[in-house]
């Protein structure tokens, strides 16, 4: 189950149903079941305040990923500050939607087991997003 959660930020998801029906297809492809999921859409101070407190990084960021997985399932929180996304869509020049899709999906792809801490990393997640983008579109 997904559940979805707000702390100090005005932005409304209202598309959860769709959402949970595409990370559920997700999560099939990658041979995994959706276990407990939270995402939290939150603002950059509260990421930032996250970050520090529980990983001593002293930076803003669009999303922070919590495993809590066990085998095949998947369970985690996601943090997306909603602020990153949206200065993040500007700079590459896509929409705002485009770009939260793509870090929730980012999300879910580090659960299931995905890195990018090196280039060769970083381009095998990148494709994994692309291709689940592009799954998404098609489950519309």
């Amino acid at each position: 189950m997904v559940s979805y959660f707000f702390e100090d930020t005005r932005f409304k998801f209202n598309i959860r149903r769709f959402t949970n029906r595409w990370l559920k297809a997700v999560a099939e492809a990658e041979n995994h079941c959706i276990g407990e999921i939270n995402i939290i859409f939150c603002s950059d101070p509260y990421i930032l305040d996250v970050n520090i407190k529980s990983l001593d990084h002293h930076y803003y960021t669009d999303i922070i990923t919590f495993d809590y997985c066990e085998g095949n399932i998947l369970s985690g929180d996601l943090f997306i500050s909603v602020d990153t996304v949206r200065d993040n869509a500007d700079f590459y020049k896509t929409d705002f939607d485009t770009e939260l899709n793509r870090v929730i999906v980012h999300g879910i792809l580090h659960l299931i087991g995905y890195d990018d801490h090196c280039d060769e990393d970083i381009a095998e997640m990148r494709a994994k997003e692309n291709y689940y983008l592009d799954l998404r579109k098609n489950l519309s």
